[in-house]
């Protein structure tokens, strides 16, 4: 609350941005900051690639019976689909557009709407990060969610000039999936604050809360290359990004999820391992 009281609105005026897609995770996020901290947040979204049914009802759920209101940033599908293309052929990486339209779009409305401070997930000691010191802030650095004056951004593996040249993509196509320039956000004093820091972060505990407060739903089936139904329900290039990570570093979306839940004592160090030799690396057929 000693942090909150520098943002908290004391005039009705959206005080944080919370980015999400109605998952599980966002909608608790949302409605901790509502109920429990008292701060009025704008949920902003970047579309899916392509929308799965159940990701599309969850979304619409969200603002309709989850208290919130939202912001939904669709790209052009033309753009959206060359670009996946693209970093699917140069870096088997198909989820990297959305990864970086996600990342980015919540500080471009950030400037544009006055709101200081966007709240993640997880912090970096959920899963580790780059040196001690940063698993132990509460703030995102800005290194990762900016970038410096005059730096070359690739997206898709492929350069801004390029895209341009050879692809007919513009900037004003571009301008959401990038990030904006460090010095930028500095001035603003715009902060990416991990509310996992503060909070427990689980993601069975968060299905179980986000199905009370929005009527969240599960998948009907379980979840290729994994056992669950509840994660990472929204887009239906979804699968193929953790298939490409399994090809890439033999970590694939059942290691992902086992190994939280291990640690969250959901399951033990057997159980994960037998789960993992039964699921891992499993190819997304149902999309394909």
């Amino acid at each position: 609350n000693k942090i909150l009281d520098k943002y908290r609105s004391r005039n009705g005026n959206y005080d944080c941005i919370v980015p999400g897609s109605g998952g599980k995770d966002s909608v608790f996020q949302a409605h901790i900051l509502k109920s429990k901290y008292k701060m009025n947040p704008l949920t902003v979204t970047f579309a899916p690639i392509l929308y799965t049914d159940v990701g599309k009802e969850n979304f619409h759920n969200w603002p309709e019976k989850g208290g919130v209101n939202n912001f939904l940033y669709s790209p052009s599908g033309n753009v959206y689909g060359k670009l996946t293309r693209l970093a699917f052929e140069r870096m088997l990486h198909p989820f990297q557009p959305f990864i970086f339209g996600q990342r980015h779009i919540a500080s471009h409305l950030a400037i544009k709407l006055n709101i200081p401070l966007i709240f993640n997930g997880e912090p970096f000691s959920e899963y580790g990060s780059e040196n001690k010191n940063e698993d132990e802030d509460y703030r995102m650095p800005y290194k990762y969610f900016t970038k410096k004056k005059d730096q070359e951004i690739l997206i898709s593996g492929t350069s801004i000039k390029e895209l341009e040249k050879d692809f007919n993509i513009n900037m004003s196509d571009l301008e959401y999936f990038l990030p904006l320039e460090e010095d930028v956000l500095k001035t603003k004093d715009i902060q990416v604050i991990f509310l996992g820091f503060f909070e427990k972060m689980n993601p069975q505990e968060n299905f179980y809360k986000a199905s009370e407060i929005s009527g969240f739903k599960t998948s009907s089936e379980r979840t290729e290359g994994t056992y669950s139904k509840y994660n990472s329900l929204d887009d239906k290039v979804d699968g193929f990004h953790y298939w490409t990570s399994y090809i890439k570093y033999g970590i694939g979306r059942t290691t992902e999820e086992a190994s939280n839940e291990c640690r969250h004592g959901y399951i033990n160090r057997d159980e994960a391992i037998n789960l993992v030799k039964k699921y891992d690396g499993e190819f997304p057929k149902k999309y394909f």
